[in-house]
């Protein structure tokens, strides 16, 4: 008798199944809901909160919260570690993502992020910051929450990297307050980081038999003027969520 498939590849199976509903049910509301943009917003959010927290389920990943969630509309920065992280912030809020443009050429992942709302930015020329910006604030003014990853790229955890403040621009010119949050995981192998490649570490993701993902949000939100003193305010504050040392707000 055949043995039973080895857990990574059960999981990765259900996985796909995920993505796949989620990417004809989400194709699907585009079309129903073409003329409803404020119930499309709707679907959107309730069908991406359902998938992370199908996905993190999956994954066997326990999500702890600490500290007040952000009431919509919002703007959060917080570190970045995986891109697990999407799925365990998105379980939790509603919410929109800024990402990476490459994002847009993963194999099924980038249509679906795109209909689940993703705004895409061009990391290789700055002319796109602009557009991004007004994005954000046309998601702000229709009461939504979005979440940006300031350090640009993922890390292994171990410190909290430098923030770069040009998509804080708008949040420094109208007073805005943004809140933070910081990530972390247990087992620290759920960060993917450096020249790794995808497919070998979601493998092994699979294979873990647990995860805990936990948030930690800011008790209070940040407000500055200067885009740049704003950025590092906002990794003090991040930095003292984790713990690491040396951390100090004014």
């Amino acid at each position: 008798m055949a043995g039973r498939p080895p857990v990574a590849w059960t999981r990765a199976t259900g996985v796909a199944l995920v993505l796949l509903g989620t990417g004809a049910l989400s194709a699907a509301g585009a079309l129903l809901l073409a003329l409803a943009p404020r119930a499309r917003r709707r679907f959107r959010e309730r069908l991406f909160r359902a998938t992370a927290r199908s996905l993190l389920a999956l994954l066997r990943a326990e999500v702890r919260v600490s500290g007040p969630l952000p009431e919509p509309p919002f703007l959060l920065v917080t570190n970045h570690l995986s891109y697990v992280d999407v799925l365990v912030l998105a379980s939790r809020l509603p919410v929109r993502f800024v990402a990476k443009a490459e994002v847009l050429r993963w194999p099924l992942l980038g249509p679906i992020c795109r209909r689940l709302g993703t705004i895409f930015i061009d990391r290789s020329d700055r002319r796109d910051i602009p557009r991004v910006l007004a994005e954000i604030e046309r998601s702000l003014a229709r009461g939504e929450g979005v979440i940006l990853f300031p350090e640009g790229t993922s890390s292994s955890g171990e410190s909290v990297l430098p923030f770069r403040s040009p998509l804080l621009a708008l949040p420094a010119r109208r007073g805005l307050p943004v809140h933070a949050a910081a990530l972390g995981y247990d087992p620290p192998s759920v960060s993917w980081w450096g020249e790794r490649s995808l497919a070998p570490h979601l493998l092994d993701l699979f294979r873990l038999q647990r995860i805990e993902a936990t948030v930690d949000f800011a008790p209070e939100p940040v407000i500055d003027e200067d885009r740049k003193r704003l950025a590092e305010r906002l990794r003090e504050a991040v930095r003292a969520l984790r713990g690491e040392g040396g951390c100090g707000m004014e």
